[in-house]
């Protein structure tokens, strides 16, 4: 595996200051993509923005009360789609989290965005507003893909995007999904360069995968939608890790890329198994209350979440206190996307018991993970694409 960019010491185990993160989930896009599984809602009619905002801002107290003392590291506006948002919104769920919550001076606000729904003012008044990061969710370079995908943009409005983001933003990224229908690896190596020569710093690359409940699922299932065989899929993949990070952007997480020091700082909290506030309808929060770890979720349904939050002053429809086994695999699961992987210690402390070093040498011989002079478990590239079964093998 390429040796990752480095991130920093990894947070250990009641040591040292940990990141805390928020999420604010917005629900509404546009259109429904066909092989989209998130919690995303088209609606007809105009959305209430200054009434999801009181809503957001009460969510927040209401879990800033739970949470005291915390100061924030991360900010995600995702969803949906964000940057349907007026700008004022935005600034208004972004002064919640100031008047309730420490902000930390260096904080990353990171603002999701539909290219078909960039302007250049909008990004502006995001600016404006306290975002310093910008995610375009891109998906393709042409336009057969993006069509195929159920995208409202085409690859020239996509390009387009970014170079507004570009002089709105100093740190922003894009998505991309490969393994598309009858992508083979050297259509998707030149797409990639292209993409490189266009990211500053980072890059998302998924492979499309067939979600169940999606319409992509339905024509999959009918033969009406063929996507690579195991092999290409493979081969998609190498190709995603070679021209990366020959080119600047190795992986430091399972999916995603980037120039050293520029990482998303977010997403690091969910892999490093750190803290984070979840906002919004759908939203999930990992928060430590009393010395124990509780797994939130929040009301799906947008106007359900609303009258919710309105009534009791939060949405949370679950609150799970995880035990260590469970705090402990999550952890495992979670680390061991990381290109830095976990420090077994860690794992030792919150599950109350040590990693089998048999099951870890076996992998070991398989060359399906690693483990470097100071302890720390990495998976392999050639581990990666069977990292479930990994994580299952190392959990048992």
């Amino acid at each position: 595996m390429q040796k990752g960019p480095s991130l920093g010491p990894p947070p250990q185990a009641g040591g040292g200051k940990e990141a805390f993160g928020v999420y604010v989930h917005w629900p509404f896009c546009l259109s429904k993509c066909p092989y989209c599984d998130f919690n995303s809602h088209v609606r007809h009619a105009p959305i209430d923005e200054e009434r999801f905002a009181r809503a957001f801002a009460r969510e927040i107290e209401t879990t800033a009360a739970r949470t005291p003392e915390r100061e924030v590291s991360s900010i995600f506006l995702g969803g949906g789609t964000p940057s349907l948002m007026k700008p004022q919104t935005v600034g208004a769920i972004l002064d919640a989290i100031g008047k309730h919550w420490r902000v930390a001076p260096d904080v990353e606000v990171t603002l999701e965005a539909n290219p078909s729904s960039v302007e250049a003012t909008r990004f502006k008044g995001y600016r404006a507003a306290g975002v310093n990061r910008v995610s375009l969710g891109v998906q393709a370079l042409d336009d057969a893909s993006l069509k195929a995908l159920g995208r409202l943009h085409t690859a020239r409005e996509a390009l387009d995007a970014v170079a507004i983001a570009r002089t709105a933003f100093d740190r922003y990224s894009f998505d991309l999904i490969y393994a598309r229908p009858d992508q083979t690896p050297e259509m998707w190596a030149d797409e990639l360069k292209l993409a490189i020569s266009e990211a500053a710093e980072h890059l998302s690359l998924y492979q499309l995968t067939i979600e169940p409940e999606t319409p992509f699922f339905g024509l999959h299932a009918a033969g009406k939608l063929k996507t690579p065989d195991e092999a290409t899929a493979r081969a998609l993949y190498d190709v995603t890790q070679d021209v990366c990070a020959r080119y600047g952007l190795p992986a430091y997480e399972i999916s995603n890329h980037a120039r050293a020091g520029a990482e998303c700082k977010h997403n690091l909290v969910y892999w490093r198994g750190e803290e984070y506030a979840g906002i919004g309808p759908g939203a999930h929060g990992r928060l430590d209350i009393d010395g124990v770890r509780h797994a939130v979720a929040t009301e799906k349904r947008p106007e359900a979440w609303l009258m919710r939050v309105e009534a009791t002053g939060h949405g949370v429809i679950t609150d799970d206190r995880l035990n260590s086994e469970e705090r402990a695999d999550e952890f495992l699961l979670m680390g061991l996307r990381l290109a830095e992987g976990i420090d077994p210690q860690r794992y030792a402390a919150l599950a109350g018991r040590a990693l089998d070093p048999r099951r870890i040498a076996l992998l070991r011989e398989e060359g399906a993970i690693s483990v470097d002079a100071c302890g720390r478990l990495r998976v392999t590239q050639a581990g990666f694409p069977v990292l479930d079964a990994v994580v299952a093998d190392l959990a048992a």
